[in-house]
């Protein structure tokens, strides 16, 4: 999407900023014991008292109103009876409609204690996605994006998934531009145009390098890396301007 007016911008900003206040409220919420379930139902309130409703749930028929996914799950894991506990990772990822515009949002928490490479994980999963916030201006290319934040994980000896990319977002969940790779992609060769909407959300690893389906044929939803390792993800919806991002999901 490309926005054209003032009207857009603001329900934009409106459904944003309910999205991450979910994600804050659910991430406040995580002690060990507490359920998927439950947490879940904490942003689903949250949401819809506000008048917004869940995208997976209204888009997709996915069952839940967000997507928590713990340790080995990388996205897309479903609440349910699962209890956090303690030294899980743990991924809240919020997405939601109001008045016709979208928000998604989504962020790793570490519950503690922690072993000390989860915890610097998590801190340079935040490092990774302002890694690439910090190449969005109209006129730069998208690849830029991807090499940065490549960059930045090679550097930190860390790997990234390269099948779960960042995607255009609007008047729908997923929606021109497509795709946009958070990880160097040489293929890439399209320019930022001032008020394209899209998110970043690079997904960052200890050694997983591709998303694939588990075990659980019952279960067409959770994804997990392929090796197996801890795996975080930071992300924001954003709006290019000749100024740099301007950051759609954020709490307050």
């Amino acid at each position: 999407m490309i926005i054209s007016n003032e009207d857009e911008l603001a329900k934009l900003k409106e459904i944003g900023r309910l999205c991450a206040r979910a994600v804050d409220l659910m991430g406040k919420a995580l002690e060990p014991g507490i359920t998927t379930r439950e947490l879940d139902a904490i942003g689903r309130k949250l949401l819809e008292d506000s008048g917004a409703q869940s995208a997976p749930e209204h888009d997709y028929q996915f069952p839940g109103a967000t997507c928590i996914s713990v340790n080995e799950e990388v996205a897309h894991g479903i609440p349910g009876d699962r209890a956090i506990a303690a030294g899980d990772l743990v991924n809240i990822d919020v997405s939601a409609l109001k008045d016709g515009f979208y928000g998604d949002t989504g962020a790793s928490f570490c519950v503690p204690p922690v072993k000390r490479e989860v915890e610097k994980l998590c801190r340079d999963g935040k490092r990774a996605l302002w890694t690439g916030l910090q190449q969005v201006k109209t006129g730069k290319p998208i690849a830029g994006i991807g090499n940065a934040i490549g960059a930045f994980a090679k550097k930190n000896r860390y790997t990234l998934i390269t099948n779960l990319s960042s995607h255009g977002i609007g008047r729908s969940l997923h929606e021109e531009p497509g795709e946009v790779p958070t990880w160097p992609d040489p293929q890439e060769s399209r320019i930022m145009e001032e008020g394209l909407v899209f998110t970043i959300e690079p997904f960052l690893s200890l050694g997983g390098e591709w998303a694939e389906d588990g075990d659980d044929k019952s279960d067409p939803w959770t994804l997990y890396s392929e090796p197996k390792a801890p795996t975080v993800q930071f992300e924001h919806t954003i709006v290019v301007t000749r100024n740099g991002p301007l950051i759609l999901t954020l709490a307050d």
